[in-house]
């Protein structure tokens, strides 16, 4: 029986509890337990079966308990991802929360699939901004070589504020796009100033920051506040350097025009400098011809200035006498008296010593021709009276001839001119006395400003003015003398016993003529129109120290008095010509 219970052991789907405690019995009666063993083995069978529900009811206890935290930490979960994220509410969320625990953990974990997906994604979005905002920022700090690792904050992983670091890095994309500009106008003016100062400018931008190089990709240049103020001070250096190479260029410039006109330079020889003068009066800004301020150039222009240096020590006097040419051309037309010949002496002598610098003897000549020029522009207005009242008086002195024609009134070819000129002269005649004061007065106030007498050729003008309306008074108190004679002639001629008997007629006198200042002492003379007084009288004023005039002048060797005895044919044909009584 027992053989066959071994080989065919029981169907363990069939085995229960009863039918194990009634094998058991069998078992005991057939080994003869007392009942006491029997009682004490179904004790500790029950004990042990105690057991086994106490240890299942703990683990179920404690699966329980694993899976109500683990519920809970869902939720927590949940709500830390929804603060996170910035989500106030979230589609798929389950709204009731009955059900079996596996049952509610079954509801939530998709929901946290797809917000752990959303955490992840929006990690990296907060990740790629956030490292732009970096390596920008660094760009724009100037150690981009020195970058950081970053950490993305997941406590704050809202749309929000992924929306402020895009708003951040939109604009140190602006900032960075501004000084990229800036980096790139100032690279180009660097280029622009080295290009026309002859230098490399390889070099030049690369010694503010390698990168600036031209091989060098646009978004790869330095734009940091350290490059920006290298770049700008490089460009205030060359523009600096630019300007005092142009200042001395301009200065060899102005040295070699006034070399070339000194010494008559053909325009072949000047021409081979165009690319040196051409900048003589150019501003800073308009100088943009590459090499025009070289430095070989200048050095060229500096050695064909002391080239020219050297010529002009051997073409001194060659030089000197042209300026002195000059400076007498100057005094000639402003009618002032130098000793030529003395000058011209002088001049020989400094340069044969040669204890004279040609520089300084040049230099103080043409200190003399600035001099002689202001002298000369200070008495253009006292000039330009003189020549008016020049006129006036070759008017003057054509009027009397005119006058004295007896046929002026005949019908003759060109007479209606001469009547017209009469009419124009006799209106400027009447102009001399005014205008003969109104020189006085300036030329007074000349000498007196200056402390000098104003002489016209060598011959005071007052002096001349002063004998002038002397010789016009004179001639103005013999017409009247001769207009008193005329009436008392017709008065003799009308009744003649008053009288007495007929007197013998005289010869008739005419007044003096005043011709006025002539050139020379001719009426045709030459321009210079040339006045002098009498030995006596050269280089003095033409007044007293009471403001008196001098009776002592005497008429100039260049005016023409008449004499009594020719007076006779010099009266008025308007005029009839009266006999002594």
């Amino acid at each position: 029986m027992a053989a066959v219970d071994d080989q065919t052991p029981p169907v363990l789907d069939e085995t229960t509890c009863g039918t194990l405690l009634q094998k058991l019995q069998q078992i005991w009666d057939e080994v003869g337990e007392t009942d006491d063993e029997r009682d004490k083995m179904l004790l500790q069978i029950d004990q042990e079966c105690l057991d086994v529900y106490k240890r299942k009811v703990d683990h179920a206890v404690k699966s329980r308990a694993h899976l109500l935290q683990a519920l809970a930490d869902a939720k927590v979960e949940l709500s830390r991802l929804l603060l996170a994220l910035g989500e106030k509410t979230y589609v798929g969320i389950p709204e009731k929360t009955s059900g079996t625990i596996k049952e509610q953990l079954a509801a939530i974990a998709p929901t946290l699939e797809k917000l752990w997906k959303q955490k992840d994604d929006r990690i990296k979005d907060f990740f790629d901004v956030q490292s732009q905002i970096q390596k920008i920022s660094s760009e724009i700090a100037g150690d981009s070589e020195q970058v950081e690792s970053l950490t993305v904050d997941e406590s704050d992983l809202s749309v929000k504020k992924l929306d402020e670091f895009h708003v951040q890095l939109q604009e140190l994309q602006k900032e960075k796009s501004d000084r990229l500009h800036k980096v790139l106008d100032l690279v180009s003016t660097v280029h622009d100033l080295c290009a026309v100062l002859g230098m490399d400018f390889f070099s030049t931008v690369t010694e503010v920051h390698p990168s600036l190089d031209d091989s060098t990709g646009v978004q790869s240049k330095s734009i940091s506040n350290d490059t920006l103020s290298n770049l700008a001070n490089t460009v205030l250096v060359l523009k600096e350097d630019k300007k005092q190479r142009l200042l001395k260029l301009q200065e060899l410039a102005t040295q070699l025009i006034d070399l070339w006109n000194l010494m008559d330079t053909p325009e072949e020889e000047r021409s081979l400098f165009d690319h040196v003068t051409c900048n003589i009066s150019a501003s800073v800004d308009e100088v943009a011809i590459p090499g025009a301020l070289a430095l070989d150039l200048i050095e060229q222009a500096e050695v064909e200035v002391e080239r020219l240096d050297q010529l002009k020590a051997s073409k001194m006097k060659e030089i000197s006498f042209k300026r002195q040419a000059e400076l007498e051309d100057i005094y000639a037309r402003a009618h002032v008296e130098i000793d030529t010949e003395a000058a011209r002496e002088k001049i020989m002598g400094l340069i044969d010593s040669g204890n004279v610098d040609p520089a300084e003897l040049l230099a103080d000549m043409d200190n003399q021709i600035v001099n002689a020029k202001e002298e000369a522009h200070s008495r253009k207005e006292i000039l330009e009276k003189v020549e008016k009242w020049m006129a006036a008086c070759e008017e003057e002195s054509w009027l009397e001839d005119y006058n004295r024609d007896d046929n002026r009134y005949n019908a003759s070819r060109g007479a209606h001119l001469n009547l017209k000129r009469a009419e124009k002269a006799r209106i400027l005649v009447n102009k001399i006395p005014a205008l003969v004061d109104s020189l006085v007065a300036k030329t007074r106030a000349w000498e007196q400003e200056r402390d000098t007498t104003f002489t016209y050729d060598g011959v005071p003008l007052l002096a001349m003015l002063d004998e002038y309306m002397m010789l016009r008074h004179d001639r103005e108190e013999e017409k009247r003398r001769l207009r008193d004679q005329k009436k008392f002639h017709e008065q003799m001629s009308k009744d003649p016993e008053v009288f007495g008997s007929t007197p013998s007629p005289a010869r008739p006198l005419g007044p003096k003529k005043v011709t006025g200042p002539r050139a020379n002492g001719s009426a045709n003379g030459p321009a210079s129109r040339r006045l002098s007084l009498n030995s006596h009288q050269n280089g003095s004023r033409s007044t007293s120290k009471d403001g008196k005039r001098d009776a002592r002048l005497s008429a100039p060797v260049n005016y023409v008095a008449m004499t009594k005895d020719d007076a006779a044919s010099h009266i008025s044909g308007t005029e009839p010509i009266p006999s002594t009584p």
